[in-house]
C-alpha cells in the first residue's frame, strides 16, 4: 500500500493536471479520462456513465452499509477579472493557482487519495463507493443524480466541497420561482388602475416580509429574495405582464414542496401565478450525534450549517459536506488552494474514516 505521503504527492499532481484540462459543466470528458487514469494506475476497477466516474472498495460486501465519497470535476467558466491564466497550474507562496483548484478540485483529489488508502482494507465496517461527478455547477441531468440508479443503497455520504475541513452538518436547499403578475396593457398617457408593475408591489412586499415559522438550529430561517424583475419594452406603454424571479433558500425543517405549496397559497391569485423551476434541490443534513460526525469532532473539527448548494441536494441519505479549501474563494478570479490544505485534508479524512470505519 502506498504511503499517505506518496498518495498526497500524486493527488496534488493530479489536481495540477485537472486544472490544466478545461472541464466546464457537461464538457468534462477529458478530466474524466484523467480520473480514469488515477484508478488504472492504482489497479482499481472503475465504471463510467457520461462524464461521471466511480469505483468500489476491493472487498465490497453487499451485507454491509455503504458510504459514498463524492466530489465534482466540472468548473464554472472563468470570470473576466482573472489576471492569471485560469488553465495554468502553478504554485506561488504555498498556493496552487488555477480554475477549479478550490472548487472543488482540492476536495476531489483528497477524496481520491483517501479512497485509494482504504481500497485494499478487508475489515471495514462499511463499503465505500467514490463518485467523481459531472455537471455539479449547472445542476445538470447527467451529474451525480444520474449515477444514483447504478449504485447500491447508500447509508450516508461525504460530499467534498471547500469547508476548511470543518463539518457542514446541514445545507440549505434551493427553490427558484418564476412569478408572473398580470395587468392591463395601455397607453401611458391614460389612467390605468391595473398596471402590472404596480400590481407586483404587494407580491414583492410579501416575499420580503413573510416569515416561515420553523427556524433551524443549524441553518436558521428560510430566506426568500426577489432577485430579478422584468417588464415593459417601451416608455409609453404600460405592460400587460411583469415577471419576477425569487431565490428561496430552504432550511432542513421543510421540503421544497412544502415551501412551494405555502407560497402558492399566499401569492397565487387571478393576477399572480408562481411556477417553481425545480423541486429537486432539497436541503440536507446529518445528525450531529452520528458516529461519522463525532469522529470529526474528536479531531477538533467544528460543525456548522452551509448556505451554499452542492450535490448533497440530490442525495436521499444523510450527508456531510467537508473538504479542503475555503468557500469564499470559489468562483473568484485567480482561484487558489493552499498546498498545506490538501495535505492536511487528506490526513484528516483518513484519520476520521479510520475511526468511523473501525466502529461496529
Amino acid at each position: 500500500m502506498k504511503s499517505i505521503e506518496i498518495l498526497t504527492a500524486e493527488a496534488i499532481e493530479l489536481l495540477k493536471n485537472l486544472i490544466e484540462t478545461p472541464s466546464f459543466s457537461s464538457e468534462e470528458d477529458q478530466t474524466a479520462i484523467l480520473i480514469e487514469n488515477w484508478f488504472k494506475t492504482n489497479n482499481i476497477p472503475f465504471e463510467r456513465a457520461n462524464n461521471n466516474v466511480w469505483a468500489y472498495n476491493k472487498y465490497f460486501d453487499k451485507n454491509k452499509p455503504t458510504l459514498l465519497l463524492n466530489s465534482h470535476h466540472d468548473t464554472v467558466k472563468p470570470n473576466t477579472a482573472y489576471t492569471n491564466d485560469p488553465f495554468q497550474a502553478f504554485v506561488e507562496e504555498g498556493k496552487l493557482f488555477g480554475l477549479g483548484s478550490n472548487d472543488a478540485g482540492g476536495a476531489l483529489v483528497s477524496l481520491l487519495a483517501t479512497f485509494t488508502h482504504f481500497y485494499n482494507n478487508e475489515n471495514l465496517s462499511h463499503n465505500i463507493v467514490i463518485v467523481a461527478s459531472a455537471e455539479e455547477e449547472s445542476s445538470g441531468k447527467d451529474g451525480l443524480n444520474s449515477v444514483l440508479q447504478h449504485l447500491p443503497h447508500l447509508e450516508l455520504a461525504i460530499v467534498g466541497e471547500p469547508t476548511q475541513m470543518e463539518l457542514a452538518i446541514a445545507e440549505k436547499g434551493l427553490l427558484v420561482l418564476d412569478v408572473n403578475v398580470k395587468g392591463t396593457a395601455s397607453h401611458a398617457a391614460h389612467i390605468n388602475p391595473d398596471n402590472s408593475i404596480y400590481n407586483t408591489l404587494k407580491t414583492i412586499e410579501w416575499f420580503r416580509d413573510y416569515k416561515f415559522e420553523k427556524v433551524s438550529e443549524v441553518l436558521g430561517p428560510v430566506k426568500m429574495t426577489v432577485t430579478q424583475i422584468n417588464a415593459g419594452k417601451q416608455h409609453n406603454v404600460v405592460p400587460a405582464d411583469t415577471n419576477l424571479v425569487v431565490d428561496v433558500r430552504v432550511n432542513d425543517k421543510y421540503s421544497n414542496s412544502e415551501i412551494y405549496e405555502t407560497i402558492k397559497q399566499h401569492v397565487n391569485s387571478d393576477k399572480v401565478n408562481v411556477i417553481a423551476r425545480s423541486l429537486n434541490l432539497n436541503s440536507s443534513s446529518i445528525d450531529k450525534n452520528h458516529p461519522l460526525v463525532q469522529a470529526g469532532i474528536a479531531l477538533g473539527r467544528t460543525t456548522y450549517g452551509s448556505p451554499t448548494l452542492s450535490d448533497q441536494s440530490v442525495l436521499y441519505c444523510q450527508s456531510l459536506k467537508m473538504g479542503p479549501g475555503d468557500s469564499p474563494r470559489s468562483h473568484t478570479a485567480n482561484e487558489f488552494i493552499y498546498i498545506h490544505e490538501i495535505q492536511e485534508g487528506i490526513q484528516i479524512y483518513i484519520n476520521m474514516l479510520t475511526t468511523f470505519l473501525s466502529s461496529k
